[in-house]
């Protein structure tokens, strides 16, 4: 398996907080934000990973992470030259995956679930696509990619709707095989202008081949300052509690 951490994107919403860095170089507590990412993907066993960022503040990216030796990993490199949504990053990724499974995870998220078992499940499994999701508020809700459920089964994944059938959202972790990138090949823009993973998701739901696990502890990105607030006082509060 290997993984890929997804930290492109202007970061407009921190406004000047993101004029000087990369978004993911912001401090959540006592580490940079793109840290969490790594350490979860490195906790479930993955070594492998590729970094994929845009073209600003791309060198402060480089030069902190390096190679990976500090880290445990090995880290490969590349450059997003436009936003057009995460399926575009994702497909930068086909030569680096190299006919491999993998997850790919965004870099402002936190997570404090071990995510090795769902790895390992996918690994060996026979699903094509496994997406991790976790039930938040609905305010949060209509913010995300929200997962209809009949049981444990997620049969639609509906983009930031305004009322929320669910309050079950699907985070920034996604396992694919290979195939996605003949997915992401044929997907249109909405009428954002950018390719929606949800497109991808629906595809496979479709297809009967994606499986969904919920997580059963804290999720957290930070895109906004209310989210880089919220999170940095609750990571903070629970290093505290050690």
């Amino acid at each position: 398996m290997k993984g890929i951490i997804l930290s492109g994107g202007t970061g407009s919403r921190l406004g000047e907080l993101t004029k000087s860095t990369n978004k993911h170089l912001l401090p959540i507590y006592d580490k940079p934000m793109i840290y969490y990412p790594i350490e979860t993907l490195k906790q479930a066993g993955i070594r492998d990973i590729l970094v994929i960022t845009g073209t600003h503040h791309a060198g402060a990216i480089f030069a902190l992470l390096g190679s990976g030796k500090n880290f445990g990993v090995n880290f490969t490199f590349r450059v997003q030259d436009e936003a057009g949504g995460l399926p575009q990053a994702i497909g930068l990724a086909k030569d680096f995956v190299d006919g491999d499974k993998f997850v790919s995870i965004n870099g402002d998220n936190i997570l404090f679930d071990d995510i090795g078992p769902f790895v390992r499940e996918f690994e060996k499994g026979k699903e094509k696509s496994r997406i991790l999701i976790y039930e938040t508020t609905k305010e949060e809700a209509a913010k995300a990619g929200v997962a209809v459920l009949e049981g444990d089964k997620v049969t639609k994944v509906i983009e930031k709707p305004k009322d929320p059938p669910t309050n079950w959202v699907a985070i920034g972790v996604y396992m694919y095989t290979p195939h996605v990138f003949e997915i992401i090949k044929n997907l249109k823009p909405s009428a954002r202008g950018e390719l929606e993973i949800s497109d991808i998701h629906n595809y496979y739901i479709k297809e009967g081949s994606l499986k969904a696990s919920k997580l059963k502890k804290e999720w957290l990105d930070a895109g906004s300052f209310e989210e880089l607030l919220r999170v940095n006082k609750f990571v903070g509060e629970k290093r505290g509690k050690r």
